[in-house]
């Protein structure tokens, strides 16, 4: 990359996060939708571009995780504030290296029939829920998978959810593997919805009490 070309993409970077770099992590913090993301942002950004930085953002924050909490090294994700020569101010990603936990599961599994009705496996996954904190619970998410694999389910799981939880699943720029979402309200509410249609096949993770709860 030539002078030039390095020197525009630099300003480029500069002007992106100056201009939406903060507002795209904080409304994905928030659980937005990318398209609730573009509609809220003061400049327009290509669309690939921020799936991209909200997936990262996503990942580097521990919102996602690749595997299993437990089976994998949670790095995390600072932005450091820096200034140059001119006062000019910028941000930079640093990722910090996480430990790796291995956890010793213990395993239930909850078979979706009547006599395990949406209602009691909500009750279950909110006791589990205060007891873990936010943070320690999460949800599979085979979303790329099904979309590649097996797309009649995955639109069939679409059309299950309400308008802004499907903008959100499938906004998403989910790969062709088993990801792990922190179980919020929000993937809580998106998990009943496809449970009460017998769409949802995976597990819930309860990292704290070191639980795990198959759903088949």
């Amino acid at each position: 990359m030539g002078e030039n070309a390095y020197f525009r993409n630099a300003l480029a970077n500069f002007t992106h996060e100056a201009a939406n770099g903060g507002a795209i992590r904080h409304l994905a913090d928030l659980g937005y939708s990318m398209r609730q993301i573009a509609d809220r942002l003061d400049f327009p950004v290509p669309y690939e571009k921020l799936q991209n930085e909200v997936w990262e953002h996503l990942l580097g924050t521990g919102a996602i995780l690749q595997g299993r909490p437990g089976c994998v090294r949670e790095d995390k994700s600072v932005y450091v504030r820096e200034y140059d020569r001119y006062g000019k101010t910028s941000f930079r990603r640093i990722v910090e290296p996480g430990e790796e936990d291995a956890i010793c599961w213990q395993e239930q599994i909850v078979k979706r029939d009547e006599a395990f009705p949406a209602k009691k496996l909500y009750s279950m996954l909110r006791a589990r829920q205060e007891e873990n904190g936010i943070d320690n619970s999460y949800l599979s998410c085979d979303f790329g998978m099904l979309m590649q694999r097996e797309p009649e389910r995955y639109h069939a799981m679409l059309q299950a959810l309400e308008e802004k939880q499907r903008e959100y699943i499938s906004g998403l720029p989910w790969g062709n593997k088993r990801f792990y979402h922190r179980l919020d309200s929000s993937m809580m509410n998106i998990l009943m919805c496809l449970y009460t249609e017998a769409l949802y096949q995976g597990e819930c993770c309860f990292r704290k009490t070191k639980e795990v709860i198959i759903i088949t």
